[in-house]
């Protein structure tokens, strides 16, 4: 635990570090615009023929109606709450469920190309978690006190 609290410390007061978590956030955020806002305003993500596994799946997706709408609110959500200083670290833990269950599902369907990106995404938000890793700490004993 020490040298994990060593390492943490000295990222956070390096100024390379700052600007990377910042870049990061922004570049995460810019991932779920266009998927987020197609979702919520009730538009296909995709054009796939559902004689394939993908274009089946998204149909699906896309005809739960609600569900869909929902999932590009939460997209839209965690990126913007990222994008705020106070409310980052709350967006990385919300982002966290979503971006692994992408990942889980291109890897899943033989996406291809998609599981390189969904996974640098994973790795990403995992650095912005790692970024607030006192506060990921505390939230942590509270919930095993």
């Amino acid at each position: 635990m020490r040298a994990i609290n060593t390492f943490h410390s000295f990222i956070k007061n390096k100024r390379i570090f700052k600007l990377f978590t910042w870049c990061t956030r922004i570049l995460l955020f810019l991932a779920f615009l266009p998927s987020g806002l197609k979702k919520v305003l009730g538009q296909r993500f995709t054009l796939l023929e559902i004689d394939t596994p993908v274009g089946f799946f998204f149909e699906a997706l896309y005809k739960s109606g609600f569900y869909w709408n929902f999932l590009g609110f939460m997209q839209l959500t965690a990126g913007l709450l990222l994008l705020i200083p106070k409310t980052s670290f709350f967006g990385a833990l919300l982002y966290l469920p979503i971006i692994i269950n992408i990942f889980i599902i291109v890897t899943a369907m033989h996406f291809t190309g998609t599981p390189f990106i969904a996974g640098l995404m994973l790795l990403a938000n995992v650095y912005l978690l790692f970024w607030d890793y006192n506060k990921l700490k505390r939230l942590v004993s509270i919930i095993f006190e």
